[in-house]
């Protein structure tokens, strides 16, 4: 077991000073509405806004793994390839750049697991809106297994998202399909009378 601190880089996410301006062209910024609650990218588009020259530290891009520190849901996701341009993540993210032999996919799945969410759990400080202190964060005990492992590990949690979803599609395919069905026959039964 190895502390979080030892094994990734922490950057606590830009703190805007006020109110972010949408700006066509602007800066893309990467805000907890595009990091979905279950550890997947959103499907909100990341916006671009008008921010001043932003240190490098701030920005993130694909492989760098993102950490919902406030909120009800306290969870990671890498940015994959689907993030083509690096974007500035705004607090309340926190930026986690895995170091030499550890894998992002398999840290975003490790900070995704009941384990984990516990230890969140017994470290969460605020009433109003729930916060994981960086110290709670920086402490956490993550397992190391070689890499091939969290290659493995990694892989078979993408896979199983992936079958989630399918699943879910599916079910709502096969919803409209009976809904379909049942109102065409009550269609059907109403001109028969």
């Amino acid at each position: 077991m190895e502390k979080l601190k030892n094994i990734a880089d922490i950057q606590i996410g830009y703190s805007a000073r006020g109110r972010l301006e949408p700006m066509p062209g602007g800066v893309p910024a990467i805000q907890l509405r595009n990091i979905a609650p279950d550890g997947g990218p959103s499907s909100e588009p990341v916006e671009r806004f008008r921010l001043d020259e932003i240190p490098q530290r701030y920005w993130a891009g694909s492989g760098d793994v993102l950490f919902r520190s406030r909120g009800d849901s306290n969870t990671a996701a890498v940015l994959g390839d689907n993030y083509s341009e690096p974007a500035v993540a705004v607090m309340p993210l926190v930026i986690l750049r895995a170091k030499d032999g550890i894998l992002p996919g398999y840290l975003a799945w490790y900070l995704n697991q009941p384990e984990a969410q516990r230890h969140f759990d017994r470290g969460a400080r605020g009433t109003g809106i729930r916060m994981i202190p960086m110290s709670c964060l920086s402490i956490l005990e993550v397992p190391v297994p070689d890499i091939t492992t969290q290659r493995a590990i990694a892989i078979v949690d993408g896979l199983a998202k992936h079958e989630f979803e399918l699943a879910s599609y599916l079910a709502e395919k096969r919803r409209q399909l009976i809904s379909a069905a049942l109102l065409r026959g009550a269609r059907e039964e109403a001109r028969r009378k």
